[in-house]
């Protein structure tokens, strides 16, 4: 009870904090294979180099007719070129005759193309009589008209991705059109949340007088997943040096360990105390509002970062710092939100000094504030984004266009 509060004395800009988090928090070298059905999102972590063409083979680019192109020179509309079929083939078959003078196969879209054959004629330009085996060709086509060339997609031995590159649906397909099963990628960064506090109670849960449900633990695992990085959520630690001393050991086999609660400036600031007494404080506090209290620090080598309870506060900083920090872990480029440029519904007055984290809603083409207080999670599930006020802008006019960047 001889405790007394520490308020937080000196803050630091938003641009420092983040510049001490990157450099205790580099991109990860750990690298993992997986499967191509799960490579989507993940980095590559070696290049890859084609094994086989792609195409394998020449192929019809269109449904029709392979021929020999000389054969439909000066084909037209009231002089057609007649060729007798020889085969059809569909996808997925080999062509088992070749094309001489004055033949032609009947072909799918995909279909190796026969031999003798050097072009395509669509359907469509040509005439077949019921029951015959003649076609009539109305126009004339030039070698590789309407042909998928071997090898005109990706060759043998050609780079196809390099490391560094994000899988994305396309660079998915790419690895799958080379043959590739499973994939090196680098490993996603383990985020370990810890909620403290005596009133955390998980959701189920009945509640107690005095108790809320953890709120924190969800939002920053949703932002987590949605930004390269695997959570990892542990038991809720009790206010006391001993129960969360034994929540980091178990902790630090992770890359980052992320508090939810405890880094106010109220009688009880056990996190910065164990992290004063386990390792070393970078900051404690930031010049951003809401978010304030927020510190950050090394245990073992492991960053930590304590974030405040009040939900919104929480959630502000996973976006303006903890996000940043997991996308350079992760090798993931830099975050560019969608952004909507909206005039403003009425007149902020924002805290000097403060980088602020303002939520809106889009309405009618105007962003509406929608920021109510720190602790009220409302006030972000019913934005539809957020707008960032610069610490050294007090007044935003009503009128004025702003970025709307989406959650």
């Amino acid at each position: 009870m001889g405790e007394t509060m520490r308020p937080i004395r000196e803050t630091i800009p938003l641009d420092e904090a983040l510049a001490l988090m990157f450099e205790h928090g580099p991109p990860l070298t750990r690298t993992e294979r997986v499967p191509l059905p799960l490579a989507a999102g993940r980095v590559l972590a070696a290049a890859s180099t084609a094994s086989i063409d792609v195409p394998p083979f020449d192929r019809a680019a269109m449904d029709g007719f392979a021929v020999r192109a000389e054969d439909t020179f000066g084909a037209g509309r009231y002089e057609p070129r007649v060729l007798r079929i020889v085969e059809k083939v569909y996808t997925g078959q080999v062509p088992a005759a070749a094309v001489g003078p004055g033949e032609c196969t009947e072909i799918a879209t995909g279909a190796p193309m026969p031999a003798g054959a050097d072009a395509v004629v669509m359907v469509e330009e040509t005439e077949r009589g019921r029951g015959s085996d003649d076609v009539q060709v109305f126009t004339p086509v030039y070698p590789r008209q309407n042909v998928g060339r071997r090898a005109a997609d990706i060759g043998a031995g050609q780079p196809v991705l390099q490391a560094g590159d994000v899988l994305n649906p396309s660079r998915v397909g790419a690895m799958a059109a080379i043959g590739a099963l499973d994939l090196e990628v680098y490993a996603r960064p383990r985020i370990a949340i810890l909620s403290t506090g005596n009133e955390i109670v998980q959701p189920g849960a009945p509640l107690g007088p005095g108790q809320i449900y953890d709120i924190n633990q969800f939002t920053l695992s949703a932002i987590i997943n949605a930004h390269g990085g695997e959570p990892v959520v542990l038991p809720t630690a009790a206010d006391a040096l001993d129960a969360l001393s034994r929540a980091i050991d178990a902790a630090l086999e992770h890359d980052v360990l992320v508090f939810s609660g405890g880094s106010s400036v109220g009688e009880r600031d056990l996190i910065l105390d164990v992290l004063l007494a386990r390792g070393e404080v970078l900051f404690h506090g930031v010049a951003v509002k809401p978010g304030k209290p927020t510190v950050f620090g090394i245990i073992a080598g492991k960053p930590v970062l304590g974030m405040p309870g009040y939900p919104t506060s929480c959630l502000s900083n996973g976006y303006m710092l903890l996000v940043p920090m997991l996308r350079r872990m992760a090798r993931l480029p830099e975050h560019r939100p969608q952004i909507t440029r909206a005039p403003l519904a009425r007149r902020i007055v924002s805290t000097t000094g403060r980088h602020q984290f303002y939520t809106v809603r889009l309405e009618n083409g105007v962003a509406m504030p929608a920021f109510k207080a720190s602790g009220d999670i409302t006030s972000m599930s019913r934005a539809d984004g957020y707008i960032e006020i610069p610490s050294h802008v007090d007044i935003v006019e009503a009128g004025e266009l702003v970025d709307v960047k989406s959650f």
